[in-house]
């Protein structure tokens, strides 16, 4: 059973980083989840706040939220909101032990995250330390322990906006092509950020370009990069 759970740091992340990848994964008859840590209302909002300055956070929250939902929906993937704020975030062990229950539940074969370093962002780094612990304590390292053990997931960063910058080496390439639509209308869901639509559409259309030379594919259009944290077993190489 395929089942994947992204975790963002913030409500929109999902949508530009790896929209495809979660439909795809509904469209091959998968169980998805996505997690936002916050709703990235002070650092990820700034033409929400442009449009007026009096805004509250609270506020900001709301209209997130709402575009967020739409474009879960448009994906067809349920989102859970943990709000535990933005620029900085914070860490805590509540906050894990929270992470840890919802992967412990969810029981994810694959989960995508953010990269271990981003020089521009202060809660990305941060997100990826939180799944990083949570995985470990869920999967136990395959031994019993006081709490409920899952088998380890699989574990990707998906492709932050600055990958040579973030040390991201994409060697995971995800055929998107069949559902280049939905992400591009749950793009469109994310009013606070317009300026990333062309931008991750540019980038979607890039990484086809190498998933085509790598494959010989040469009927990938789309795709989205990933970045393997984990070893991988299989029963054969071919």
């Amino acid at each position: 059973m395929k089942k994947l759970l992204v975790v963002g740091a913030h409500s929109g992340d999902f949508v530009w980083r790896a929209a495809g990848t979660l439909a795809k994964t509904i469209e091959e008859g998968g169980t998805t989840l996505v997690v936002a840590m916050s709703y990235g209302e002070r650092g990820e909002s700034g033409e929400l706040w442009k449009e007026d300055p009096n805004r509250t956070e609270e506020s900001v929250k709301i209209i997130r939220r709402e575009q967020a939902n739409k474009a879960a929906d448009i994906i067809g993937t349920p989102i859970h909101f943990l709000d535990w704020g933005d620029y900085p975030m914070l860490l805590t062990d509540e906050r894990i032990k929270q992470l840890t229950d919802i992967i412990g539940d969810f029981e994810p074969t694959v989960i995508l995250t953010h990269s271990e370093k981003d020089p521009f962002n202060p809660d990305h780094p941060l997100a990826f330390q939180a799944v990083q612990r949570a995985r470990l304590l869920s999967s136990g390292a395959g031994v019993p322990s006081a709490f409920k053990n899952i088998n380890p997931p699989a574990w990707y960063s998906f492709e932050p906006h600055q990958p040579e910058l973030s040390g991201f080496i994409p060697d995971t390439f995800i055929d998107i092509s069949s559902v280049i639509n939905k992400k591009i209308a749950a793009m469109d869901c994310m009013g606070a950020q317009n300026y990333l639509k062309d931008y991750y559409f540019e980038l979607a259309s890039r990484r086809a370009n190498h998933a085509r030379r790598i494959s010989g594919k040469k009927e990938i259009k789309f795709a989205e990069a990933l970045q393997s944290l984990v070893p991988r077993v299989i029963s054969s190489i071919f």
